[in-house]
């Protein structure tokens, strides 16, 4: 079992090491599309779900979702205001979801936490945030002992949506409207594996129509370790 002694906060070859790994094999990829971004390294893959797996998804979203909460566990009726559900990992089109993932990031399936799905109606949102661990939160040390940082985060939309809904990046100065089937996967850490601040973003409110997104986060070690 992996030692896990590094500090979150701090660079780390070994987050870098990662970083790079994904980076490389993304670029590699045809099918791939690199943002341009000196910020942040950050890949959008269209088509990556069929219509009916999207379709599929948003059943199991809606059968199962549940007003948001933030990471802390607190509810907060300004900042996060969608629904969500974690997937059954053992549901047949979560489990292909997932691997597929896992395929073309080249990431570890046992480094990637539980598929989690979001709805956005008209008028939810959810504010500027990061998808890394701060390591002053009092959650901090729970996490470095269940696999660390999260490295990449990969989100795929699985609905258009008429208006509103993009995703903002402020620090980086653009956004990603929402594209049903398409994949978005951005390194959490800078290239010295420390967290970057510039991948701060956030679900701009949902002007009209529906948003279903799952989205799919790696630790830099095995999930569930300590």
């Amino acid at each position: 079992m992996t030692d896990i002694v590094d500090d979150g906060g701090i660079a780390s070859p070994a987050r870098a090491q990662i970083g790079a790994g994904v980076r490389a094999r993304l670029e590699r990829n045809p099918m791939v599309s690199r943002i341009d971004s000196d910020r942040i390294d950050i890949f959008g893959r269209h088509g990556f779900l069929s219509s009916a797996e999207c379709a599929g998804l948003r059943a199991i979203i809606d059968a199962g979702a549940q007003p948001s909460t933030l990471f802390s566990g607190s509810a907060n009726a300004d900042y996060r205001t969608s629904h969500s559900c974690n997937l059954d990992p053992f549901d047949d089109l979560v489990r292909t979801v997932s691997d597929r993932i896992c395929a073309l990031t080249g990431l570890p399936a046992d480094h990637g936490e539980t598929l989690q799905g979001q709805r956005y109606a008209a008028g939810q949102e959810y504010k500027v945030h990061c998808d890394y661990f701060p390591v002053t939160a009092d959650y901090w040390q729970r996490m470095r002992k269940s696999g660390g940082q999260r490295s990449w985060t990969a989100m795929i939309y699985l609905s258009d949506v008429e208006a509103g809904g993009e995703t903002h990046f402020p620090h980086c100065e653009f956004m990603v409207p929402p594209v049903e089937g398409m994949l978005l996967a951005w390194d959490n850490m800078d290239r010295t594996g420390a967290p970057n601040a510039m991948s701060l973003h956030a679900a701009r409110p949902v002007e009209a129509g529906t948003k279903y997104v799952v989205t799919k986060w790696f630790r830099e070690h095995r999930w569930g370790t300590g």
